[in-house]
């Protein structure tokens, strides 16, 4: 049977190492160059050696972004960064533009390329004209229905993988070609400067009435004409395996380490019980539950099932559940006490939930809560401050602690 990679976002080293903790087996992120994510926290060269590294020594995999399309100063110095990149050791680059391929087969010849989803990868045929160019991987435009990714798998050599995206925020625009962005703040949505101008409440203003706003209906749903839900196929594991996708990606790289470790965790034991057993499988409410806790829009299934104008949402809020309120970087079994490094506010005596990279969550008690002199603390106010606390259960490093939202 087919075993898929489960592939996280990083948008930082911190949750490089949250995504391979919590099941990961890949990670994408952006270097200092040529990504598409300009305004994430992208890899300096030290932090991209260190997160190689991290992932090396278990076992895990590391691609690197060069999706932009370049205009030519973007292509000043590229050929060092190839070779930089390759002598790190990534594992593959991404790639949407002919030039960068070109390049990189030129001076890394034994680099792996995976082809971006900006290449708007929509056909078998254009899948094998970019396998036969070099590409070891496509991965496939959002737009794509399961029964055309069937059918392009069953065209392709088996040398040539496909990934498609299987979580996370979905573009209005064709696989994130939009210029939306350039027109309206100056930004190049494809440099990597997006500013989301289709999240905006938009109305129209006739010339003669000056001041006079009409809101822009869509029947029934609302204002949002350009704005998306999220995409969400957890409960649909089984057909993604048997249509043979390769790699199951999730987006975010914007995201906070609560959504990578979280999202991560209900795609890995989604995936597991499934290959484990496939006779017997049976979606369970947890993995949606934790898909549930970290912020995300409304959920629905993208275009893999051809269902009707399901992409419009009547507001670009987000919703969440939960929040992420530290982290655990050490435990003392002699004491029961729990040393943590906070993310938002939490209180002594307060009951939170352990997201746990293995087994269900669990349900701790925060008592006697102590700063880092050893001072009793009624509350844990400053952000990264370090505090202990009391448990009745034991905690592992890189546990991840939250609270839901009206407890706070």
């Amino acid at each position: 049977m087919n075993k898929p990679e489960i592939l996280s976002p990083a948008g930082n080293l911190e949750k490089l190492k949250a995504a391979i903790n919590f099941g990961a087996d890949a990670v994408y992120l952006g270097g200092n160059r040529l990504n598409l994510r300009a305004f994430a926290d992208n890899f300096t060269d030290e932090k991209l050696e260190e997160g190689i590294k991290y992932a090396h020594d278990r076992g895990k995999k590391v691609y690197v972004t060069l999706n932009v399309f370049p205009h030519n100063e973007d292509m000043i110095g590229l050929e060092e960064y190839l070779i930089k990149l390759y002598n790190m050791g990534v594992d593959a680059i991404i790639v949407s533009d002919p030039g960068i391929i070109m390049t990189a087969r030129e001076v890394v010849p034994e680099l792996e390329l995976h082809l971006s989803t900006q290449a708007n990868c929509v056909n078998w045929k254009s899948a094998l004209y970019w396998h036969r160019q070099g590409i070891k991987r496509i991965v496939l435009a959002r737009e794509l229905s399961l029964e055309e990714i069937i059918e392009l798998r069953k065209k392709l050599p088996m040398t040539c993988e496909i990934e498609a995206f299987v979580h996370g925020a979905m573009c209005v625009s064709y696989s994130g070609r939009c210029l939306l962005s350039n027109y309206l703040t100056g930004r190049d949505s494809n440099r990597g400067q997006c500013a989301q101008p289709c999240r905006y409440k938009y109305y129209i203003m006739e010339e003669k009435r000056e001041g006079e706003y009409f809101p822009i209906f869509e029947d029934e749903r609302g204002t949002y004409i350009m704005n998306s839900k999220d995409m969400c196929m957890i409960e649909h594991i089984p057909e993604l395996v048997k249509a043979g996708v390769s790699s199951f990606k999730i987006e975010g790289r914007m995201k906070s380490v609560f959504y990578v470790a979280s999202v991560t965790k209900a795609y890995r034991q989604a995936l597991d019980a499934y290959l484990e057993d496939p006779v017997n499988y049976k979606f369970q409410q947890k993995w949606m539950d934790y898909l549930m806790k970290p912020s995300h829009r409304k959920y629905f299934t993208g275009f893999y099932f051809n269902e009707d104008n399901k992409q419009v949402l009547e507001s670009s809020a987000y919703e969440r559940q939960y929040d992420i309120v530290g982290t655990v970087v050490d435990y003392d079994e002699t004491e029961n006490r729990v040393t943590i490094e906070q993310r938002n506010k939490v209180w002594d005596s307060q009951e939170v939930e352990v997201l746990r990279p293995e087994g269900d969550n669990v349900i701790v008690t925060l008592n006697d809560m102590r700063n880092d002199n050893g001072e009793k603390i009624e509350s844990a106010p400053a952000a990264q401050m370090i505090f202990t606390a009391v448990v009745d259960k034991k905690l592992e490093k890189n546990d991840i602690i939250i609270v839901k939202k009206e407890d706070k």
